[in-house]
């Protein structure tokens, strides 16, 4: 990096704000190799990502704010002060009383809220994980899955009240909880929901390539079939 740094002219401009777009993009390309379970990829992207904190490490070194010694010392630490049941003399008997303690631990240190550490920029669904996870953290949950699927069922039937009653924003909102709550069932049931629907959509999507495989074998463009062809061709993806 330090000579990348000093001889290419791409290396050179860089910025931190220029690279984290483009941090962003490796983050996705890492979770989607996971997704599939491509160790080989998981291991390139890994690589990836690792060159970009080494790029920031760098970039800072050079106006004397912090250098990678300082980012590594400072998570060891951060490990150390957050894990006093290791490091110290706290008990826990379980990981959700670890999760109680982190939460804890970061109010004492100066957050001002339990929920001020979600990025806003997170994925929805992704950030509706994490805020469930950081309530739960200081008490604040639900007792049981059936309790919460009670309230899955009660947010589907607001949802087609506003839908009976021809009111979009009202029925937007309700679908937004409806989403909420099935987070939420989905973190009582171990599921994470994100994973859950890049798997899903994935699969809508080699189903429909499918589709488009067997228009091409038949010369002809997908639009040109017609919706029982394509069903077909859809049941048949789904048995193969």
């Amino acid at each position: 990096m330090d000579e990348l740094r000093e001889q290419c002219p791409w290396d050179k401009k860089q910025t931190m704000q220029s690279l984290s777009p483009l941090t962003l993009e490796e983050t996705c390309e890492l979770a989607d190799a996971i997704i599939k379970n491509d160790t080989n990829e998981v291991k390139k992207e890994i690589g990836d990502i690792m060159l970009h904190l080494v790029f920031y490490a760098k970039i800072a070194s050079e106006t004397n704010l912090f250098d990678i010694a300082d980012v590594l010392n400072g998570i060891c630490d951060k490990l150390i002060a957050r894990h006093p049941h290791i490091y110290g003399d706290v008990k826990v008997e379980n990981e959700q009383q670890v999760k109680e303690n982190w939460e804890k631990l970061k109010l004492k240190e100066g957050n001002k809220s339990v929920l001020g550490g979600v990025p806003a920029s997170l994925p929805s669904l992704v950030k509706a994980t994490r805020v469930q996870e950081k309530a739960r953290g200081v008490g604040f949950d639900w007792d049981n899955p059936v309790q919460v699927w009670e309230k899955v069922e009660e947010e589907i039937a607001e949802f087609k009240q506003e839908i009976t009653n021809n009111d979009t924003e009202k029925a937007e909102e309700e679908f937004g909880d409806i989403l909420f709550a099935l987070v939420n069932y989905a973190r009582f049931m171990n599921i994470n929901p994100e994973n859950a629907l890049l798997k899903t959509t994935q699969k809508f999507i080699n189903r429909f390539q499918y589709i488009e495989q067997k228009a091409q074998e038949q010369q002809k463009n997908i639009t040109e079939l017609s919706l029982a062809e394509m069903e077909f061709f859809w049941q048949e993806a789904k048995k193969n």
